[in-house]
């Protein structure tokens, strides 16, 4: 493998991938969406969009696709629509009312729900009923704080029907994250429940409410919905989901919005430590979900069972388990818990349970189950699989082949995708019917996307930072009350250029390939190399399920590279923590992508530490790697991990 003689100040591009897979030539007769999208869209990128935005119910027409004043965008100015209304009431109309919308799986065993079209929008009329009867009307924030639960989807649903902007909060989140979010919104309504699941037991989410509602003069009301029975304290705003919802009338007239009426705010972790309130709108950003959903998945709504494993809470949650599907009529599974609820195979059972066809979610989910071993999912009939999606972070080749190979029977095209919760919808990503793809890469930009990689003057490389140059119907319409810091966290480090953060470089095939945010490149010796090509170069060898790279100071190089390793669940332990294996790794590294890359230290660990939503907290790991004093550990899903890495690094392997 080469290394690109680039100047120090830019991004080093160190390995290179030659393996092609061509699209499964069944799927690619039928495809919804062939190479001609991308020639529409070049053509004309704003009738390629307008095309794409009739495919939703419009109330009125617009008047004009784009009103772009950088860095501010409306599109589809002048039309109205119902986002609610698009997901439910057309399809219930267009007498598809008995189809399945979501196969609900909970976590203890046996708990069900399976909805109907028509019964989820019964169900979403009478919260919007609720949500009027509460003084809620357009304009309005309401803060969401649930569970994986069908209540998630339906107050989404429900605000949206009636104009009011949601606020969901990831159930994993504080006290102190919901104040913040709280106040910055200035919420009027808090829905959140008694409690969740979380590996078997009840987890309690009501009391986080209680400890931040006292300090958030906004909220005239808390409703509860109650999921799991536990005891909770009740207060006067307190009211309980089913004495305020379930006694409303099962219709709703919907109103029309603007395309440009915000739909949801969703909150950032800020590098200032304020939470950033991304705003979305409701037309352009309908129109993306639902086409990306539909032309990414090769969708077939009448025979597909689609599942994005994304929570609610997150911007895929949003965008792929609840808009885009049922825009597009598309049946679903919802599951409350964790992979490994009810046993390691739990995912495998729900897949063969309901004959999932498409699925989507994300590495560390993956490499998960690639150290659990190949039997577990071996054991349950996965042929009912025919597209496999990623997302959340880049993917190791390793793990692309092991997904595409075991999970998907060696059948499956993968669709990569790179996108973020600011970008709304996909943006980067092959067309399952159309592209020829390497294992690890998003492979290009969709069609109507416009990308470059540029150095820091801005000018294109080859390697380099990864920027949007032409504004996208999903974009962000701001960060919520604070103007100049959307201008400067997004569009001042290169002129009339959003910028992404993350790093990416073309290969000599011109593939796009993404190497993670810029903030955990390291610099080795002058050399500006990626964490994710490292990481990908450990996760190659045959041993290693998982890998996570840091750079830590060091005075000779700058940085050193530090890698901390999970093995797969077959290789015996004592072989695994001995120095030779150590050495093993590191010759590896320098196989695949050169010297320069080797790990000055590796430490096998059981477990990486990982936040609730499953990314790996690096943070934490430099922390770690700098024997400096831990930072908050309060987002992890189990506290413990870390603790147990910093305890065992002293003892880790370094280089000679």
């Amino acid at each position: 493998m080469r290394l690109m003689n680039e100047p120090s100040t830019e991004l080093s591009a160190l390995s290179t991938e030659t393996r092609r897979f061509d699209p499964p030539t069944e799927l690619a007769a039928h495809a919804n969406v062939t190479a001609d999208a991308y020639e529409d869209a070049a053509k004309d990128r704003l009738a390629f969009w307008e095309a794409q935005a009739g495919r939703l119910q419009w109330d009125r027409g617009w008047d004009r696709v784009l009103d772009w004043q950088p860095p501010f965008a409306k599109w589809f100015v002048g039309g109205e629509l119902n986002a609610s209304v698009n997901c439910l009431d057309r399809h219930v109309e267009a007498g598809l009312g008995d189809r399945v919308a979501y196969h609900w799986v909970g976590e203890p065993e046996g708990d069900r729900r399976t909805i109907t079209y028509a019964e989820l929008l019964a169900e979403v009329s009478k919260a919007a009923n609720a949500l009027t009867e509460l003084g809620i009307v357009q304009g309005d924030r309401v803060c969401i704080y649930l569970p994986m639960i069908p209540e998630a989807a339906i107050a989404m649903l429900a605000c949206a029907r009636v104009g009011a902007a949601h606020s969901v909060v990831f159930g994993g989140f504080s006290a102190q994250a919901l104040v913040d979010r709280i106040t910055d919104a200035d919420a009027k309504l808090v829905i959140t429940a008694d409690g969740g699941y979380r590996r078997g037991a009840p987890s309690a989410l009501k009391p986080a409410v209680d400890e931040a509602v006292p300090q958030c003069p906004s909220v005239e009301h808390v409703v509860v919905v109650k999921r799991t029975g536990q005891d909770v304290a009740w207060t006067d705003k307190d009211l309980w989901w089913s004495d305020v919802v379930d006694r409303q009338p099962a219709v709703h007239q919907a109103t029309s919005f603007d395309a440009e009426n915000p739909l949801f705010l969703l909150y950032t972790s800020g590098t200032t430590g304020k939470p950033k309130g991304i705003l979305h709108t409701t037309g352009g950003y309908l129109a993306q979900v639902a086409w990306t959903h539909w032309a990414v998945f090769d969708l077939k709504p009448e025979t597909d069972v689609y599942w994005c494993t994304a929570d609610v809470g997150w911007v895929t949650g949003h965008s792929y388990a609840v808009y885009g599907p049922l825009a597009n009529a598309a049946t679903s599974v919802l599951y409350e818990g964790t992979p490994d609820a009810g046993g390691r195979d739990r995912w495998w059972s729900v897949v063969e349970e309901f004959r999932v066809s498409i699925l989507y979610t994300a590495p560390t989910a993956i490499r998960t189950f690639m150290k659990w071993g190949d039997e577990l999912p071996g054991g349950h009939d996965l042929t009912s699989l025919r597209v496999l999606g990623s997302v959340g972070e880049p993917i190791n080749p390793e793990a692309w082949i092991w997904y595409r190979d075991v999970i998907g029977g060696g059948r499956c095209p993968i669709v990569d995708t790179w996108w973020q919760t600011e970008t709304g919808a996909m943006m980067i990503s092959p067309l399952p019917g159309v592209t020829s793809c390497k294992p690890g890469s998003a492979m290009g930009p969709l069609p109507g996307i416009a990308v470059d990689v540029v150095n820091d003057d801005g000018d294109p490389k080859r390697a380099g930072f990864l920027t949007l140059n032409e504004p996208w119907p999903a974009m962000l319409r701001g960060i919520w009350g604070d103007e100049q810091r959307y201008r400067e966290t997004y569009w001042s480090r290169f002129e009339g250029r959003y910028f992404a953060g993350d790093g990416a470089k073309w290969d000599d095939d011109d593939v796009l390939w993404l190497l993670g945010r810029v903030d955990d490149v390291m610099n080795v010796s002058g050399h500006r190399i990626s964490t994710t090509e490292v990481e990908s170069a450990l996760v190659s060898h045959p041993s290693v399920a998982e890998a996570a790279v840091v750079g830590a100071n060091d005075a000779t190089t700058g940085q050193a590279i530090v890698a901390f390793v999970t093995v797969r669940g077959s290789v015996a332990d004592d072989v695994s923590s001995g120095e030779a294996f150590a050495k093993e790794l590191r010759e590896h590294v320098a196989k695949e992508i050169g010297p320069i890359a080797k790990p000055r230290q590796i430490l096998i660990t059981p477990e990486l530490p990982k936040t609730r939503s499953g990314k790996i907290m690096r943070r934490l790991l430099r922390d770690v790697a700098e024997h400096r004093e831990l930072g908050d550990v309060t987002t992890l899903a189990d506290p413990t991990v870390v603790n147990a890495i910093n305890d065992k690094m002293g003892d880790a392997s370094t280089e000679d």
